[in-house]
């Protein structure tokens, strides 16, 4: 197979996937490892991917989002590591904010069975929710089609009655100099004010998140704990002294 050839193949799997190991790429191309690494070195040049721990992932445009249904099934096993960990770290009686997003969504099974309050702007959540028998308060707001979140002024003034122990969010990109992103002000503002009114934030995130940034700026990177998956020891020292992070083991 010619280069230009597998180029096109690597990255037709990219689009599809979002998220590529290594040993994918070999499977479809059926280039050696050795071969494979060159081309991702090569096409990250190009900027027409990003090198992540054992593979690759699409670079993100600023302003791009995905809709909750195209994110649903990206990444599941990690968002629910992830999700899980993080449920892990409620405690009985507290109060807290579930941003809406498909890596908070995966939380709610595991809080069942905690003595909660849950305040979100995620209307995806609300069903779930009921089914599980969770105590929760919706904001208000104007409905973003695309992901499910409520926001705006009406969203801002609801959710400024409540005072949290601890929020949990989700962020498009997490980068070591500009911090935790959106692609959309609105959302981002949300997300800003419950972390205000939080005891303790946490930004729940897989690995592809990071040196990724958007265009709307939620806040800088020690104003949150990171949650997520397997990370590279270079990329745990670049941002060792931002912020913590804790990194879920599959």
């Amino acid at each position: 197979m010619l280069t230009p050839e597998r180029h096109q193949l690597m990255l037709k799997l990219l689009k599809e996937k979002e998220l590529v190991k290594v040993k994918e790429f070999i499977e479809v191309t059926g280039a050696s490892e050795s071969t494979i690494r060159r081309d991702l070195s090569q096409l990250e040049e190009e900027q027409l991917l990003k090198r992540v721990h054992g593979g690759a992932s699409l670079i993100q445009k600023k302003r791009i989002e995905l809709s909750v249904i195209e994110k649903a099934d990206k990444n599941v096993e990690d968002k629910q590591r992830i999700a899980e960990y993080a449920a892990s770290l409620i405690h009985e009686g507290d109060c807290i904010f579930l941003d809406a997003g498909t890596t908070t969504y995966e939380m709610i099974p595991f809080l069942k069975q905690k003595d909660v309050v849950v305040v979100t702007n995620g209307l995806m959540h609300l069903n779930l929710m009921l089914k599980e028998g969770i105590t929760l308060y919706l904001t208000g707001g104007a409905l973003k089609h695309k992901t499910g979140a409520l926001i705006g002024n009406g969203a801002l003034l609801s959710l400024e009655q409540y005072r949290f122990d601890k929020c949990f969010m989700g962020a498009n990109g997490i980068h070591h100099q500009y911090g935790y992103t959106t692609p959309d002000p609105e959302e981002a503002l949300i997300k800003q004010t419950a972390m205000k009114l939080s005891h303790e934030s946490y930004i729940l995130a897989d690995s592809t998140k990071f040196f990724e940034t958007s265009f709307a700026k939620i806040a800088d990177l020690h104003a949150a704990t990171v949650i997520t998956n397997e990370l590279p020891q270079e990329v745990l020292i670049q941002y060792a002294n931002k912020t913590d992070i804790k990194v879920v083991k599959l």
